[in-house]
């Protein structure tokens, strides 16, 4: 399994803004820790806020934070948002499958099957646990900048 870059930065984003919960974090402060564009983090903090994962603030001093407490926002469901269904083969989407073997084949319901345990372990990952090693991730962001 792989996933986008945007999921990845949508994930960092909630990792920084837990990390200095209750303050705002600036999308500034997110492009720069890892070398990206601000329009890019601009456009997750926005589908982030539209979820209600982030509450945006606008404005000179604006910025992000958590939408609600980072124990009640799973990592599975950041990834959903950002990554839409996750039809690992052309099979697991009803709307584009054109594969005859539909419904016997034991490769696509081991792939279903393998796509349900990465989820799970996603579901059962909040963005407080991403975000418990606190110290040392504050450090690392610092040094790098």
């Amino acid at each position: 399994m792989k996933l986008t870059s945007y999921s990845n930065y949508a994930l960092r984003s909630m990792q920084l803004a837990a990390l200095h919960s209750p303050d705002l974090v600036r999308v500034e402060d997110v492009a720069t820790i890892h070398k990206l564009s601000k329009p890019h983090i601009v456009k997750i903090v926005h589908e982030l806020g539209k979820a209600g994962f982030l509450e945006t603030v606008r404005g000179r001093y604006g910025g992000f934070r958590l939408g609600r407490p980072a124990e009640e926002i799973t990592v599975g469901d950041v990834v959903r948002l950002t990554e839409g269904p996750l039809d690992v083969v052309e099979c697991f989407n009803p709307e584009t499958n054109s594969c005859p073997l539909i419904g016997i084949c034991k490769l696509s319901k081991a792939m279903m099957k393998a796509t349900d345990a990465f989820m799970a372990v996603l579901d059962d990952l909040t963005v407080a646990d991403i975000a418990s090693n606190r110290n040392q991730l504050l450090e690392r962001i610092e040094k790098g900048l």
